[in-house]
């Protein structure tokens, strides 16, 4: 071992007053650590669950028209052919009120061809009771909080009213009754807005309401995993420019959207707070090296004298130097890796800590509500992890320089002339 490492660490860990000060900066680093940690995890986690959410809900890319698409078949095909593609399902959407024991509700109904979703849209594994493969012609699937608030559940029967009998009654003079549709499941995503304003018909029957004919509204596509969304929409875009006129009828704003393209709006403005939230408290992390370069030129100061005996004995202005500056680098490592332990350690028992916290206050339906999870998420970006590593590692081994090149420049003559 060099001796300039072995007096740095015997000047960081001897007893008393030397140690105190040094157990002060380890601590004051793993704090600022700790809390980049748990912040940008937490941050990450509510991107990251959104994300899943929105891929699982509406597959990887979704091709729409600025009206009906008439042949989805055609259109279908046509995606397919494109390198990458794993499976495509068409789907149409639109608003209904739903009555159940004269409790009504507005959710957005989506209807789905059974045949093909399940290789988009992962609909079973969300499925908490009944099944999706009992949903038919004559059925529908409701969102768990929809289906608490309007009292239904699997076998109960409730009325769907559409615009369409709006229409007809209002042109026509005819008066379209309701579907009566019977509860085939319950699903639950785990987000509170999904969960509370969506319901599930085949597609058949989603045309059937709406009165679309064999028209849809756009279809879902998956490619395969690791690919990227982006470039895989490219893709679909030129086939889909090249097959119109050809294989598919022109249809205006035919074009396909990747699902970071359609929600670019609320992802960047979750990428920002993310931002904010790490130059926010990588001011932590730079006041705790502020402190441990305070610690280290009052030990400079305190040390002058030993200082110029090392210069009077042959040991190098660089040495000398480097002795002070590893003392920085060792309360920086040190710091850094009891950060990341307690970090992981809350973020572990995270949830515990907001149920303690919402069991007091009563808050757990205003937690669910503005922040649409019912459950604090996190998820660690590994590109974090190395930003955090590094910021704190150089910060404070750039708070061991000053201290460094004071003692480095000392003259060993009128070092040990220092009383």
């Amino acid at each position: 071992m060099p001796w300039f490492l072995y007096l740095a660490l015997k000047q960081l860990f001897s007893s008393g007053q030397r140690l105190f000060f040094t157990l002060v900066s380890v601590v004051s680093v793993a704090l600022g650590v700790a809390l980049l940690i748990i912040v940008l995890s937490v941050m990450g986690g509510f991107g990251y669950e959104i994300r899943e959410k929105i891929v699982d809900t509406q597959g990887d890319v979704q091709v729409r028209a600025s009206g009906l698409i008439g042949d989805a078949t055609a259109l279908q095909s046509v995606i397919q052919k494109v390198p990458g593609v794993v499976a495509t399902t068409a789907f149409a959407e639109g608003i209904v009120m739903i009555e159940n024991e004269s409790r009504p509700s507005f959710p957005t109904i989506e209807g789905y061809d059974i045949d093909s979703v399940g290789r988009v849209i992962p609909l079973s594994r969300y499925i908490v009771a009944g099944s999706l493969d009992n949903l038919d012609d004559d059925s529908i699937i409701l969102s768990s909080q929809l289906a608490r608030s309007i009292g239904a559940g699997p076998g109960s029967e409730v009325e769907v009213y559409t615009p369409l009998a709006l229409e007809k009654a209002k042109n026509d003079d005819e008066i379209l009754l309701p579907s009566t549709l019977r509860v085939a499941g319950i699903f639950e995503i785990g987000h509170q807005q999904l969960d509370s304003s969506i319901v599930i018909v085949t597609l058949r029957k989603m045309q059937d309401l709406y009165g679309l004919g064999h028209a849809v509204h756009g279809v879902n596509v998956k490619i395969e995993q690791g690919l990227d969304a982006d470039l895989e929409t490219e893709r679909i875009n030129e086939a889909l420019r090249t097959a119109e006129g050809k294989t598919l009828p022109r249809l205006s704003g035919l074009r396909a959207r990747s699902w970071a393209e359609i929600f670019q709006d609320f992802l960047w403005v979750l990428q920002l707070e993310k931002n904010c939230m790490t130059v926010i408290l990588l001011f932590v992390v730079i006041v705790a090296a502020f402190l441990t370069m305070s610690l280290l030129l009052v030990l400079v100061l305190k040390k002058t004298r030993e200082i110029g005996l090392l210069g009077a004995l042959g040991a190098g202005r660089r040495a000398i130097a480097l002795c002070f500056c590893l003392q920085g680098v060792c309360i920086g490592i040190i710091g850094t890796a009891a950060g990341l332990a307690l970090g992981f350690i809350c973020l572990h028992f995270r949830n515990d800590f907001v149920h303690l916290v919402t069991r007091f206050t009563g808050s757990q339906a205003v937690l669910e509500r503005f922040y649409q999870f019912p459950e604090l998420p996190s998820h660690t970006d590994g590109r974090d992890l190395v930003i955090i590593v590094i910021a704190a590692i150089l910060f404070s081994t750039l708070a061991g320089i000053i201290p460094a090149v004071i003692a480095g420049r000392m003259k060993p003559a009128e070092a040990l002339r220092n009383e």
